[in-house]
């Protein structure tokens, strides 16, 4: 299945709602090159009462729903529609990142059909799969410096 027009859709619901969000994770890695797969799209978000507004304005042009499957454990915030099958989640804190504002300014704008979307740099996304450990990330990780390692080669 070929992600890029749904990324599309989602690059261009963040830029109407005015969401300021940096795509992390492995569908930012495979942007880079990294051979990676994903059923989801992962974002560093700031998490204020504002950019939660903007959230719920980003799942309706999307047709879709705000959850907040882990409350109050998480502040994961996930956008669903089952019918397009699309999972975005939202996070306002990533393992292994101090600020949104840090990710930000290292991240990438990539212009995703007609719209530009910030992407995590690689070394942020190879940092944080790092520090979450989780055995799914772990798993990822070798893949992610060798595509590290041959980005920095060129």
């Amino acid at each position: 299945m070929d992600a890029g027009p749904l990324l599309e859709r989602v690059a261009r619901a963040l830029a109407d709602a005015k969401l300021d969000a940096v795509l992390i994770g492995n569908a930012a890695a495979a942007l880079q090159g990294a051979p990676v797969t994903t059923l989801d799209f992962d974002f560093f978000f700031r998490d204020t009462p504002a950019n939660r507004r903007k959230l719920v304005r980003f799942a309706r042009t999307l047709g879709a729903v705000v959850l907040r499957p882990y409350y109050p454990a998480s502040s994961l915030y996930r956008v669903v529609d089952d019918d397009l099958t699309l999972q975005v989640d939202f996070m306002g804190a990533i393992h292994g990142l101090r600020s949104f504002e840090g990710a930000k300014k290292r991240a990438s704008a990539l212009l995703i059909g007609e719209t530009t979307l910030l992407v995590a740099a690689l070394e942020d996304i190879l940092k944080s799969k790092s520090a979450a450990n989780r055995p799914k990330d772990r798993a990822v990780i070798p893949v992610l410096e060798a595509t590290l390692d041959a980005k920095r080669k060129r």
